[in-house]
């Protein structure tokens, strides 16, 4: 485990702003749409630390960098942020990125705060420097397997790509599901065009299909190739990684994109700082936040409490109200970095009905 201390930031007495570094994916091919939401969220929990007083009276300052979903990207930047002397990183949204931006904060003690990226093992081995709001894949995709299985799901198709993300929730998946019945059988989304996967699943005999893939790219074309095929017409098609939640999704698909389940981080009702933020947010975006624009002002919460501890970052001893409940950081089995456990989980869906508004089918 690493172990050493964080680097403290240094003492200042000119008023001098403190620095955090943001890791966020605003240009393809990364989730620009899930980027902006999340800027959002730490932009406007900056504004109110300073509005505050800052940290010990210093103004706290966002160093933002385009990740743009590239590992290789993102290690330089956190290169470069580091040799601007910012006292933390945060943000992020792609695991794969996000993986390979907290080995590189790790190896150069810099405390990163990771929002949104889900994969289990962030890092390859424990670590004190890096913690995350997040819940782990694990945990999420447990609870849509239980959904799943809730609603009488037992052969399943998933539709993916090559990643370690994917191929991480196709296991987690499998494993849940098996104990109680469950198949799942994977589909190349590669090597299948949208019509081909549809002979596959109809062969499969699946009753759900899963989208492990991309978005919008593959996985728009292939929701309207499966609800244009009248053999899928009683086929689910469900999304755990979010693709949903976005208003892209509505624009793109219509009434296609309704009722096609999908996990997002919110308890069903907000407390009474979680509704004031959101609506400030609504202002900010001009639409509906998402889940991840909550998890971005909530990262800048937790990192004004840690930066304002003498002595450098100690995770486990941060404890602040967040948007989304009580906010505390413990060691998980099985995931290397300090964690939130757990943020509140739902499955959701949008109403066929009414395409601006998400039902709530399942919560964990």
């Amino acid at each position: 485990m690493s172990t050493s201390p964080s680097r403290p930031e240094p003492e200042r007495t000119d008023g001098a702003p403190v620095r955090i570094g943001a890791l966020v994916p605003l240009t393809r091919p990364g989730w620009a749409e899930a980027g902006r939401h999340l800027l959002a969220g730490l932009e406007l929990g900056a504004a109110e630390v300073n509005e505050a007083g800052g940290i010990a009276g210093r103004p706290l300052e966002l160093v933002v960098r385009d990740t743009a979903a590239d590992p290789r990207r993102a290690e330089a930047a956190v290169d470069e942020l580091a040799d601007l002397g910012v006292a933390a990183l945060a943000g992020e949204y792609h695991s794969v990125v996000a993986r390979t931006a907290a080995a590189r904060a790790d190896a150069l003690g810099l405390p990163f705060l990771c929002s949104s990226a889900v994969l289990d093992a962030l890092t390859d081995a424990p670590t004190d420097r890096v913690a995350r709001l997040a819940p782990a894949q694990s945990h999420g995709w447990r609870t849509y397997a239980d959904f799943l299985l809730a609603a009488g799901h037992r052969r399943i198709a998933v539709a993916t790509e090559p990643s370690v993300y994917w191929a991480s929730g196709a296991g987690i998946l499998r494993e849940h599901l098996a104990p109680h019945g469950g198949t799942v059988v994977e589909l190349d989304a590669r090597a299948l065009a949208p019509a081909a996967l549809g002979d596959s699943l109809v062969d499969s005999g699946a009753t759900a299909l899963l989208l492990l893939v991309g978005h919008p790219e593959p996985a728009v074309p292939i929701v309207r190739s499966v609800r244009r095929d009248p053999r899928l017409a009683g086929l689910l098609i469900g999304a755990p990684a979010g693709q949903p939640e976005f208003p892209e999704w509505r624009t793109l698909l219509g009434g296609d994109g309704a009722a096609i389940p999908f996990l997002r981080y919110l308890p069903e009702h907000l407390g009474p700082l979680g509704a004031r933020v959101g609506a400030a947010l609504r202002e900010r975006l001009a639409e509906a936040p998402s889940f991840v624009a909550f998890e971005g002002y909530d990262t800048v919460t937790v990192l004004a409490e840690a930066l304002r501890s003498p002595g450098g970052v100690d995770w486990e001893r941060v404890a602040v109200e967040g948007t989304r409940g009580p906010i505390r950081f413990s060691r998980t089995p099985g995931v290397g970095v300090l964690q939130w456990v757990w943020p509140p989980v739902q499955v959701v869906d949008r109403d066929p009905a009414d395409l601006g508004n998400f039902r709530v089918l399942h919560t964990g």
